[in-house]
């Protein structure tokens, strides 16, 4: 049976109800909504019924909580969450600027998920599991880094599969050691799921027909570019599909990559046709976007299939 595992952080994620530049003033908040990108990613897993885990660690407070009731209620295995006692779940507050960009004051590093390390829980679950989905910003820590390294490694060996999202921040690429690690994750890969730019992180040609050749070239079976508002696009050995953005109110874009990227996966690990994983994938990016809340657009098929049904009436 097909079981896709992830690793890394959970937290809440807490949104300022007015616009502007930052949190130098008192600002009114909602919240707590629970989050992290691979939280927001096997979510959504969960969501579309494939069976699904994440390894991760959370504080015993209400913040861990949160996370835990909302991804066991989708669908997720939770036994790989550590609760560690006398620490704070990681936090994240939320403000948007006129422009639509976000400022952003994280709590992540210093707390319970930043002591992330290898547990028999953990190792279980990796045994567990046949299919590993890999963001890359797991890389710019090092324990983090080394787990995930270990289970793509564990599973790959037994014939499983991987499935990458580099989800980077340009300035983390000259981290010690970064790029070597994605290099070694990237020739592992089945399916790579870039955004936008990040399509050219791993070659130096700025010609997207030339990228896509040469990361197909290696062994790739399928890549998704993730355009965000301009939809996106998937390519196969001889085969390019363009999905077009589905017009929605966004209210929130926070997540919607992760949701588009852990429904895609769930599609094309059963084996759907490409074009319709792509159209489904788009439609759970498109709807992700109009709730308030990273995590709160994920969505199951039957929404997905509404949805799509209702643009084509």
């Amino acid at each position: 049976m097909v079981k896709v595992l992830t690793i890394g952080e959970v937290l809440v994620e807490i949104v300022a109800t007015t616009r502007g530049n930052g949190f130098l003033e008192a600002q009114p908040l909602v919240g707590p909504f629970p989050s992290g990108a691979p939280a927001i990613f096997i979510d959504q897993v969960g969501k579309m019924g494939t069976a699904c885990a994440i390894v991760s660690r959370v504080g015993d407070d209400d913040f861990g909580q949160v996370n835990i009731r909302r991804l066991a209620a989708d669908g997720v295995d939770v036994s790989g969450i550590e609760i560690a006692p006398g620490e704070s779940t990681g936090s994240a507050f939320v403000r948007y600027r006129e422009d639509g960009s976000r400022a952003f004051v994280y709590n992540i590093r210093h707390s319970a998920c930043g002591k992330l390390r290898p547990t028999p829980a953990s190792g279980a679950l990796i045994d567990s599991c046949t299919h590993l989905h890999v963001m890359g910003s797991a890389f710019s820590a090092p324990e983090l880094g080394a787990m995930v390294m270990d289970a793509a490694q564990r599973i790959k060996a037994r014939g499983g599969t991987i499935s990458f999202d580099p989800n980077l921040r340009p300035e983390l690429l000259n981290a010690p050691g970064m790029r070597e690690a994605l290099d070694v994750v990237l020739a592992m890969t089945d399916l790579f799921m870039p955004s936008g730019e990040e399509l050219f992180l791993f070659d130096p040609a700025r010609d997207e027909a030339a990228v896509i050749a040469s990361l197909l070239g290696r062994g790739i079976r399928t890549v998704v570019v993730k355009r965000g508002a301009l939809g996106a696009s998937l390519f196969q050995q001889g085969l390019r599909l363009d999905a077009a953005p589905l017009p929605v109110d966004e209210v929130d874009p926070t997540g919607a990559g992760d949701t588009f990227g852990g429904a895609f996966l769930s599609l094309w690990l059963a084996g759907a046709e490409p074009s319709q994983a792509l159209d489904l994938a788009n439609a759970a990016g498109a709807r992700a976007v109009t709730r308030l809340g990273p995590m709160e657009g994920t969505s199951t098929r039957a929404e997905l299939d509404a949805l799509l049904a209702e643009r084509k009436g």
